[in-house]
């Protein structure tokens, strides 16, 4: 693998075009886009104040920089064309936690909305915003809502203190109502598989519950437990390598206090049982850490990757073939991220440390990434083609490239260490 030289940064602002050519990236009020291949600077622009929000459109002709500390607190959305220069305004948005959503092929527009203390979806035609359906919602309070990714159905789901999850045609027709269970904490987080065959639905029981499209009925569910048993299961614990004899330093450098950082480390295939760190939630404040709170599943739908944020060093990801657990990764740190590759099974990982972890069907690894000082890598984001992503650190970011060269794909396919 390969890195490229280190980019100042603010907010973790880096993000690809859709189309790949281009990266945009903010450091303050300025917005520079790069060469996604060669990384020279195209365009410089200076904004009247700090950028805190960044967006491609999707045509990658257009970047949208927020600048919020200028902005103006207003109930409604203002949709500005940029062929005609007309503006249209979308009353009665609903502030919550994903509460605007366009379906994937950018013909229709789901939007959440709160009148006289009562929940509803208003789905608009993008062509010419007129009004499609509106329709009112059997929620409590509406958390929020997401298009399969085929544009059918709609998902809307209920706040945590109700387990609810609702799915919506094109038309407004509600097709099926889902709840696990009651009097409890219900649904943290929710992600459709890229076939819109299944509805993964991540609960603060700790388990994700998988819907299927044709009856929109639970056909199996996850748990997370402590302790992983089943030889079947491969267990990826990181490890620290020791430093050679004549590397030792003394006295050591002041990170080595910290979170691992500059240390190297391996994978290495934990032997069964194995029982994974756990963290005890405070049960007397706000937002526990309890529940799954992350997943996602792979390009191919075959992976579903989960992380209970009860046990937050470690990645579950399941086979959805056989509807199996298939690996664990246990990290030595808490998990700070983690995203499937665009184009084929390939999961990246980080930590909040100067590594990046990439899992594969045939094995994982563990990558330095160079440089002095700590790079500690905090967030990624991959490049649409798959063979390269961005690590974002709070001040910095850099370019990772994967080289599929002979040597490279045999390290990959190992089931060991790869530093």
């Amino acid at each position: 693998m390969n890195f490229s030289e280190v980019f100042k940064l603010s907010s973790l602002l880096c993000k690809f075009s859709p189309d790949g050519k281009y990266l945009a990236s903010c450091v303050q009020y300025r917005l520079v886009v790069r060469d996604a291949n060669t990384l020279q600077i195209l365009q410089l622009y200076t904004c009247l104040d700090q950028i805190q929000h960044l967006e491609w459109s999707a045509d990658s002709l257009f970047i949208l920089c927020a600048l919020y500390k200028r902005g103006l607190v207003q109930l409604r959305i203002t949709v500005w064309s940029l062929c005609t220069k007309s503006v249209s305004y979308i009353k009665y948005p609903k502030a919550c936690q994903q509460g605007i959503t366009f379906t994937r092929d950018g013909r229709y527009l789901a939007l959440a909305e709160r009148r006289d203390c009562r929940d509803y979806v208003s789905i608009f035609v993008c062509s010419d915003w007129q009004l499609l359906r509106h329709f009112d919602t059997d929620t409590q309070d509406l958390a929020g809502i997401e298009w399969a990714p085929n544009g059918c159905v709609l998902a809307v789901w209920d706040s945590c203190l109700e387990y609810k999850v609702l799915l919506y045609s094109l038309d407004g027709r509600l097709l099926s109502a889902f709840c696990a269970y009651e009097w409890s904490l219900g649904i943290k987080s929710v992600a459709w598989s890229p076939s819109s065959q299944f509805l993964a639905i991540g609960s603060y029981d700790g388990k994700v519950r998988i819907l299927n499209h044709v009856t929109w009925k639970m056909i199996t569910e996850f748990g997370h437990p402590a302790t992983v048993n089943n030889t079947k299961i491969v267990v990826y614990k990181e490890a620290e390598k020791s430093p050679p004899l004549g590397h030792l330093a003394f006295p050591p450098p002041r990170a080595a206090t910290g979170p691992l950082t500059s240390s190297e480390s391996k994978y290495e295939i934990a032997s069964m049982p194995v029982s994974l760190q756990t963290l005890k939630p405070a049960a007397d404040r706000a937002n526990p850490r309890i529940g799954v709170g992350a997943l996602a599943f792979s390009p191919d739908n075959y992976f579903l990757a989960t992380r209970n944020d009860s046990v937050p060093n470690a990645v579950w990801i399941w086979d959805i073939r056989k509807l199996r657990l298939l690996a664990v990764l246990e990290q030595l740190c808490t998990v700070r991220a983690f995203q499937w590759g665009p184009q084929q099974p390939r999961l990246a990982i980080c930590t909040g440390g100067s590594k990046v972890y990439l899992w594969s069907p045939a094995g994982c690894v563990s990558v330095q990434v160079p440089g002095e000082g700590d790079f500690q890598v905090l967030s990624l984001c991959w490049h649409p083609s798959g063979d390269s992503l961005a690590l974002l650190s709070k001040d910095h970011f850099c370019l990772c490239f994967l080289e599929m060269e002979k040597g490279v794909r045999m390290a990959f396919g190992q089931r060991g260490d790869c530093t």
